[in-house]
């Protein structure tokens, strides 16, 4: 059992090393904040929050319709109720990340877009129910949270965001600063956990949302710094990022951890944050004429094949995303390829692997061993199990 050991205790008023504590008990050490609450490691209940992982799109930019999550990156969706009024995209505008990160989220406006009442315009997260548990909202022991990130805007201004119940009944709306435009600027918000409303434990189910406003109307909007029943999504009067065309908004280094002091940006390493993407969006792309799966063939024109996750997803999948084109598929059997006639289609899934169907016009042999591969470099398999 490895333990602390404590060289001095500093006034932190005054000390430029060692361990301080502050007169409300925080500790730092070297001049690095410690957690208030809760653990050293895994306390960040944000994943991919230094945005490094877009299995979906590669980078690409994705415009986002109305009334549907539509995800950019791994886990961050945007959300809205008018279509085509910004997109998301990683690293959108190439600008310098802040210190210490590679990457950032960027949303962009497609036109200069008046909001009116009930509007809403907005990039997010879900938070796991398993995830989120141990903050204890709904109850007596609900517990405080502090949420931090680093923004780049081209607008300055109050800007907008809010946390959310998994039945969007209970918000807390929040407010933060940009003050000089094109330049990270870190942010901290701690919110005091909800004591009532309903929200989800320990289940795979939404266990919290938050989201962080581009443009709201007054009834989507409410009082920074309290929770409300409903569903508002930024502050009364904050900045909207889709009412100038060709506004930015960047955002990364996104940490939502218990306790009251916001402590340095957790990070983990690349294969430890694509694992948690991969519980919830799984993605296949190997590349012209390598393997997707192994399967046999069901009869002359049809293989069954099985596609292992390499982790348990969150939920069974029931639906297969492709690339669209079937000859960007194909079937080996003994020493011969035949392409695709129609692109694969789902069979069945569970929470650690899918059945899948690779149809060809003729030529197989039923009971037969075959292998399913790309004929393209563009040919993928994907499967979600999205919040």
């Amino acid at each position: 059992m490895s333990t602390l050991k404590v060289t001095s205790i500093q006034n932190p008023s005054t000390s430029s090393g060692g361990v301080s504590i502050d007169t409300s008990g925080h500790v730092t050490v070297d001049g690095v904040a410690m957690p208030s609450s809760g653990p050293l490691s895994n306390r960040n209940k944000i994943i991919n929050g230094d945005m490094r992982i877009d299995q979906r799109n590669a980078g690409a930019a994705v415009t986002i319709p109305a009334n549907a999550y539509t995800y950019s990156i791994d886990r961050w969706f945007g959300f809205c109720n008018q279509p085509s009024k910004f997109s998301l995209q990683q690293n959108a505008g190439a600008v310098t990340p802040p210190v210490g990160h590679s990457n950032y989220l960027g949303a962009t406006s497609l036109s200069a877009y008046a909001v009116i009442s009930t509007d809403y315009f907005a990039l997010g997260q879900a938070i796991e129910g398993f995830n989120f548990a141990d903050a204890s909202w709904g109850t007596a022991d609900a517990k405080t949270v502090t949420l931090s990130f680093q923004v780049y805007s081209s607008l300055t201004g109050t800007f907008g965001g809010a946390i959310q119940s998994s039945n969007q009944g209970r918000s807390y709306p929040f407010s933060y600063t940009v003050s000089s435009a094109n330049t990270w600027t870190p942010i901290a918000i701690t919110i005091a956990g909800d004591t009532t409303g309903t929200w989800v434990g320990a289940t795979n189910g939404i266990g919290a949302r938050v989201f962080w406003s581009l443009g709201s109307g007054s009834v989507q909007s409410g009082t920074a710094g309290a929770w409300v029943s409903g569903a508002p999504y930024s502050v009364t009067g904050a900045t909207s990022v889709v009412g100038t065309n060709g506004a930015t908004f960047y955002i990364t280094g996104v940490q939502l951890e218990v306790g009251s002091v916001a402590t340095p940006f957790e990070h983990r390493s690349y294969g430890d944050e694509l694992a948690r993407c991969q519980r919830y969006y799984y993605k296949i792309q190997p590349g012209q004429y390598d393997t997707f799966c192994l399967g046999y063939n069901r009869n002359t024109t049809l293989c069954q094949a099985f596609a292992p996750f390499p982790v348990t997803m969150r939920a069974a999948p029931t639906a297969l995303e492709t690339s669209g084109t079937a000859s960007d598929y194909r079937i080996l059997y003994l020493i011969t390829a035949a392409t695709c006639n129609a692109v694969p289609f789902f069979d069945h899934g569970s929470t650690t692997g899918s059945d899948i169907y690779f149809q060809v016009a003729s030529g197989l042999t039923a009971g037969q061993g075959s292998k399913a591969n790309s004929n393209t470099a563009d040919a993928y398999l994907a499967w979600s199990a999205e919040l």
